[in-house]
């Protein structure tokens, strides 16, 4: 049984003053001591070899540690982690990448962060992992956001628009905003679109500018814009951002790796960053939900392209076209029904619905925008 460490060293000098008194068998006064016959006599070797001093405790470490990572991969590893702040499974997917041929594996990345101190314990601990699902094509949906806005030591505050691919976490916009209006995502979504390609679906919150906080389900104008585009325009739930998942694990990618690494003096400068750091996103970064690919190997530009002129909306042939008027209000058999100021001089269309008997449908292009039962009695 081994010695109490409060006491060892005084033990230990008692056992060997002891011993050298002969006055009692060695075997009984191991027993006395609760220590073996070969711990005995390595305590006396030493205090013979080395006096009292070498009654202490020795490091258990090894002289030499064969299986532990070369110094220039331990390098690499630091120095990857300093730049983009990425745990094991990417760093060892990038050394791999990057032609390394000695990789350790991810847990013992992990253990040489931790021995350098460069892993948050509490932070590792608190992480998150999220169950999401995907679409199973390249620009079938694009999730919109606006990262919280933070300040800038001359520009004000800047709100990064950014807008994710969710078949392959490709970013297709990440700009940084000094307004969220909707002149603003409509400029940064001409130029996206003339770059990829329309997507079939964008997916936003409700807030503005892009939902209607104070008339849920009404249009915006972002949104009618869209849906002239020929794209389908979808929202959240309410109060469920994982709707919107894979661009808030964006946004926290974004938070840890650049935006709290780095001061910013002007808009300019937070854009200079960002730019940056998408390009090492969108091709070097490894991204676990892609089984540690890159999104520019799972992306590819959309084969719809944005047109030239914004098309009108087309109807079949059987529906009821009606005109919205200045307060976006339509008339319909003697009923009123306010659908959106945005859709003011717009064309509509009323056709009954294929699930519901009575029921009469609105709908703006390909989006329905409102639905009235005519089998509830009038007030």
């Amino acid at each position: 049984m081994p010695w109490d460490a409060k006491d060892t060293m005084n033990l230990r000098e008692d056992f060997v003053r002891d011993a050298a008194t002969q006055a009692v068998p060695f075997s009984e006064l191991c027993r006395k001591y609760k220590i073996t016959r070969q711990t005995g006599y390595k305590w006396l070797g030493r205090h013979k070899s080395e006096g009292v001093d070498g009654l202490a405790d020795r490091s258990r470490r090894p002289h030499h540690s064969p299986t532990r990572s070369p110094e220039h991969i331990e390098a690499l590893v630091l120095d990857l982690r300093c730049q983009h702040g990425w745990g094991g499974r990417k760093i060892a997917q990038r050394l791999r990448d990057l032609g390394q041929t000695e990789v350790p594996a991810p847990a013992t990345i992990t253990e040489i962060l931790r021995r350098h101190g460069m892993i948050d314990e509490q932070a590792s601990r608190q992480r998150q992992h999220w169950q999401r699902f995907e679409h199973e094509h390249p620009n079938s949906l694009w999730q919109m956001d606006f990262k919280g806005d933070f300040p800038t030591l001359e520009s004000g505050r800047c709100a990064p628009l950014t807008v994710i691919d969710d078949h392959s976490r490709y970013n297709i916009v990440l700009s940084a905003c000094s307004r969220t209006t909707t002149q603003v995502v409509q400029e940064a979504l001409e130029q996206a679109f003339r770059c990829y390609g329309l997507p079939s679906r964008i997916n936003t919150d409700n807030g503005a500018p892009w939902g209607s906080p104070s008339a849920p389900g009404q249009f915006t104008e972002l949104a009618v814009w869209l849906i002239r585009l020929g794209i389908h325009v979808s929202y959240s739930r309410p109060y469920h951002p994982q709707t919107n998942g894979k661009d808030e694990r964006f946004h926290r990618s974004l938070k840890a790796e650049v935006l709290q690494r780095h001061a910013f003096s002007t808009h300019e400068h937070v854009q200079q960053a960002l730019d940056r750091w998408r390009q090492v996103y969108n091709t070097e970064r490894p991204h676990e939900a892609l089984g540690m690919a890159t999104p520019i190997t799972r992306y590819a530009c959309s084969l719809s392209r944005m047109p030239d002129r914004l098309p009108e909306p087309e109807y079949e042939s059987g529906d009821e076209v009606l005109l919205v008027n200045s307060s976006g209000v339509v008339r319909f058999r003697g009923e009123k029904l306010k659908l959106s100021i945005a859709l003011k001089g717009l064309h509509v269309a009323a056709r009954p619905s294929e699930d519901e008997d009575g029921v009469i449908e609105f709908w703006f292009a390909h989006q329905r925008v409102e639905k009235l039962d005519l089998k509830e009695p009038k007030p």
